[in-house]
């Protein structure tokens, strides 16, 4: 994270601290409702639509900015270890106000205490199950195992960030029913229940390799969560960038000062998904996008700082470059198109919303060397990586 991806707005609860924020949930207390303005991000699926196609003879040619190649950028990668592109999505949204309560102990087994309702969507039943075991579970419905340990590492981070902030915010927005604090699908977070994991990998050594590699970058990283001023982030976070990541104002039309746009070359290098392209009858664009042929070439008005489109027009209508991408179903919202004969044929590059954590990127910053809070900090600006029950309450102890 249709598939949404939920973020707020708004700041989370001002002055709040984790550790009021987990005795809150560990007590029983519900955060408030009070007039705070929350948004809504949508989020979207992972395409996997997208053929390579033979480039048609070229009538109309919709281009925007070029995506970072390694000659403009210092970093370069290795070749991919693997064909396989992660998952993704997460997301949340709601309304809240901190506690008058102060937490009189705080440990990591508070942590451990915390336990996560998932709803189970193909089985329709609730899985309660510990926060660390859903971080795994997620960790591995949403990365391929194959992936550095570092960047499973910073994916494990960001998805407690994810959950802890969900809980807190006491949020069950997409979520059947009253007893399920999420779903096991792109809606918030996919999860793996831990009766299904070791099918998830072939049996004999590499099983016990991947799980036990699984086990590691949870433990690792246990209780590690990522802040702002204090306070947990809306990690986002998507399969592959174009070169750029996105700012969060330019796709969701928010802001949020940790999700800006950052430089993410590893993707162009390492990812299967970096460029994709699918053919569709030019009839069949406009009808999708509700428009007719004009007879004019569509006319890119304006491109974000992450190099997507941000304004196009097509038929006499402007759209967003992410209005565009949903209604064609595209891979991202950086495309370029040809028409000919009757014909569209459309790239894209990168996958995903663009927001926040680049997966792919991530495992290339691995490859090269780099921690899990160094991948961390890099995609999202300004933050830290806190240890949760570390974190001050109310009074600043």
């Amino acid at each position: 994270m249709i598939n949404s991806i939920r973020a707020w707005g708004m700041p989370f609860a001002a002055g709040i601290g984790l550790g009021v924020i987990l005795f809150i949930l560990l007590h029983g207390g519900v955060l408030a409702d009070q007039d705070r303005t929350t948004s809504r991000i949508q989020t979207d699926r992972e395409k996997t639509t997208g053929n390579e196609a033979e480039a048609a003879k070229q009538q109309v040619v919709v281009k925007p900015a070029l995506p970072v190649t390694s000659s403009t950028v210092s970093q370069s990668d290795s070749k991919p270890a693997t064909t396989r592109s992660p998952e993704k999505k997460p997301s949340a949204s709601s309304n809240a106000v901190p506690s008058t309560e102060k937490s009189s102990a705080k440990s990591n087994s508070d942590l451990d205490k915390l336990t996560v309702r998932v709803y189970l969507t193909k089985q329709k039943r609730v899985e309660a199950v510990p926060l660390e075991q859903y971080v795994r579970g997620v960790l591995a419905g949403e990365m391929p195992i194959d992936f550095e340990l570092e960047a499973l590492k910073a994916q494990a981070v960001a998805a407690r960030t994810y959950i802890v902030r969900r809980l807190a915010m006491h949020d069950r927005s997409g979520v059947p029913g009253e007893k399920a604090d999420v779903t096991d699908t792109v809606d918030h977070q996919v999860y793996i229940p831990l009766k299904e994991l070791a099918a998830r990998y072939p049996a004999g050594e590499e099983r016990t390799a991947s799980l036990a590699k699984l086990t590691q970058a949870v433990e690792e990283t246990d209780g590690e969560v990522l802040t702002y001023d204090g306070e947990p982030i809306e990690a986002a976070f998507f399969s592959t960038s174009n070169g750029f990541t996105e700012n969060v104002e330019d796709y969701w039309q928010l802001s949020l000062p940790y999700l800006k746009s950052v430089a993410s070359p590893w993707d162009e290098e390492i990812s299967p998904r970096f460029k994709q392209t699918v053919e569709m009858k030019e009839k069949e664009l406009y009808r999708r996008l509700g428009v007719k042929d004009d007879g004019k070439p569509p006319r890119i008005l304006e491109t974000t700082e992450g190099h997507r489109v941000k304004t196009v027009v097509i038929g006499g209508k402007t759209f967003t470059g992410r209005e565009v991408r949903e209604k064609l179903d595209l891979a991202s919202s950086q495309f370029e198109w040809t028409i000919s004969k009757g014909k569209a044929t459309i790239t894209t590059y990168g996958l995903g919303h663009g927001v926040g954590l680049s997966q792919w990127g991530a495992n290339g910053m691995a490859k090269e060397g780099a921690t899990a809070s160094e991948i961390l900090l890099h995609y999202y600006t300004g933050v830290k990586v806190e240890q949760a029950y570390k974190l001050p309450n109310e009074d600043g102890k």
